[in-house]
Order: structure tokens, then sequence, then C-alpha cells
């Protein structure tokens, strides 16, 4: 019960569009440095993401056994809660985020009695960068997941009180399209141990020849069904040898 993850270990990292949103963002005082150090780690609440299977009753194909088959991946929303600063800025990139998929820009004045609202492209306003990375005290044993299509949806009421103060909060609920679970970047791809792999597709790593060599399904499979040391002492994406397994091949 001593290795079990805590749940106070976590940082969030926003990236948003080149063009489009950040821009907008810019004008309303929220610079690009915030968006990608500070917001995140204004981050008090969050949650890993979730996922469910949409799926489909199938009579027929056998006599008396009715069949449940899988046809769509859903993706819960998530929902943030932030520590707002004295200067606001963390309500306020919430806010303008919001505002800009909605048609925000410069030019229209939205006190005007004909104002009204169109929307931007997804391109524009949705982030495909945004992570949250949950870690252990020690920084070496973490979970990444990284958000494809990710855009508030809604940002709740923030209530304020004359009585007991206590630290500020907002919350926002977001949506996306799809999470990749495992780090994803260009540098941990070419180090071959992208996505939580401990091979890459298709290739193993040989301790005796110290280099990659290819392995077949089968192989793979009965490499972890005999040898369980290996279990407990994968290779690592640098290339070091096994303690106490031979070669893999």
């Amino acid at each position: 019960m001593q290795n079990v993850a805590q749940s106070s270990h976590y940082l969030v990292k926003f990236a948003l569009p080149v063009s489009g949103v950040r821009s907008y963002l810019r004008r309303k005082g929220i610079n690009d440095r915030f968006v990608a150090e500070d917001a995140g780690l204004l981050v008090s609440d969050a949650v890993l993401p979730g996922s469910a299977m949409a799926s489909v009753n199938v009579a027929g194909d056998f006599q008396g056994v009715i069949e449940r088959f899988a046809h769509t991946r859903n993706f819960t929303q998530i929902n943030f809660e932030f520590y707002v600063d004295n200067d606001y800025t963390s309500l306020k990139f919430i806010e303008h985020w919001m505002e800009y998929i909605t048609g925000g820009n410069i030019e229209s004045d939205p006190s005007r009695d004909n104002y009204h609202f169109k929307l931007h492209y997804p391109s524009e306003y949705k982030s495909n960068e945004t992570r949250i990375v949950k870690f252990e005290r020690d920084y070496n044993r973490f979970l990444e997941y990284k958000f494809v299509g990710l855009f508030p949806i809604s940002l709740n009421s923030t209530r304020v009180s004359y009585q007991g103060s206590t630290v500020l909060k907002a919350s926002a609920a977001f949506s996306y399209d799809r999470y990749i679970c495992g780090e994803s970047t260009s540098l941990i791809r070419d180090l071959l141990n992208a996505f939580n792999n401990i091979f890459p597709r298709g290739n193993s790593y040989d301790p005796l020849n110290g280099g990659l060599s290819s392995i077949t399904p089968d192989q793979l499979n009965q490499l972890y069904g005999s040898q369980g040391a290996f279990m407990n002492n994968p290779p690592n994406a640098a290339g070091q040898s096994l303690s106490g397994v031979g070669n893999v091949i």
C-alpha cells in the first residue's frame, strides 16, 4: 500500500493556436508567457480525462445469444478550477477565450444594440497541445495526457461574499475531441519512447546486440509470458541493457 500515487502532484500546460485566439488574448493583456507558464500553475483542481465506449446489441448471429460490440469512443468533458490572481488574469483568460470563440474582435463594439455573434473556425480556437502531467514526488514516474481539440465550453458562476474571505476560485468545463495517453512530443518520438510504448511498433530492444531488432507479436507475447523479470525491468529509450534477462529475441 506504500506504492500508490498521490493526488496532489500534477501540472497543467496550456498551449493555444499561434494564429487566432492567442493574438486576441494579447490584445486583452494576456501574454503568451502567462498562457504557457502561469495559467497551468493556477489550476487548483484538475481531473485526468476519461472515456466511454458506445456500443450496440446484436442478436441473431448465435441462437439465444445477444452480443454487444463497441462502435464509438466517447470522451467526457473535463473541469478545471482556477485560483484567481489579484490581477484577475486567470479569469480573463477563460472569459476572453470564450469571447473569441463567439466572434469577438477588436473592431466590434459589444455595447451596441445590434451586436451579434459570429463564431470563428475551430482551427482558430481549439488547442491541440494542452497537456496534463500527473507525476510523483521524485519526478521520475509520471503519466501524461495530451488533449486534441480542447476549448472551454462553459465558465461557471463565481460566488463572492462579504463573509469570511477566502481565495477566489473560478471553475470552467472544457470539451475536447480526443486525448493521447503518454508522451507525444517530437523529441520523445525520436527517442522511441512515445505513447507509453516500451518498444517501438514492430521492434524490440536486444540487450546483447545493443540495438533494435525486429520482433513479432508472438515473440513479444512469449517474452512477457515466460520471463517475469522483464516485466519489472524493461529497457529504456537510452538503450540500457536489462538486468537478469538475456537476449530477448
